[in-house]
């Protein structure tokens, strides 16, 4: 199984997707509650270089809540990350698919709703 719900935009900055990811992904009834600077945090920890690598962490809100109550402890597998990557003349949005980290809990309710955040997050990343 797939583990990441992939598009490539060509021809784009990181900062113009990064920018239409969030809008979209709120459009979709996702909040973006953290992002980390992949490639600004390994300049100041290990002094390298690499690629534009952003990290978004993903969440909607009605589903995580109905997660939580459904599996408490789901919270270590949230937010959703979304991963924003210069590649060769464009940026790779990747996704994780809830419903492949969701494999490790054996629970067909909460399944079904990874299978609706997935449905969304595909949704929102097409439409970017």
């Amino acid at each position: 199984m797939t583990y990441t719900i992939n598009r490539m935009i060509s021809g784009a900055g990181i900062d113009d997707i990064d920018a239409r990811t969030r809008k979209t992904l709120a459009d979709h009834g996702f909040g973006v509650l953290t992002e980390i600077d992949v490639k600004a945090t390994m300049k100041k920890k290990l002094d390298v270089e690499m690629p534009a690598y952003r990290i978004l962490g993903a969440c909607n809100p009605k589903m995580a809540h109905q997660a939580i109550g459904i599996e408490p402890r789901v919270g270590a597998m949230l937010p959703c990350n979304v991963i924003l990557r210069e590649v060769g003349g464009g940026v790779e949005i990747s996704a994780i698919d809830p419903v492949a980290s969701m494999q490790a809990i054996e629970n067909a309710e909460l399944t079904g709703i990874a299978g609706r955040v997935r449905d969304l997050l595909a949704k929102a990343i097409e439409a970017i």
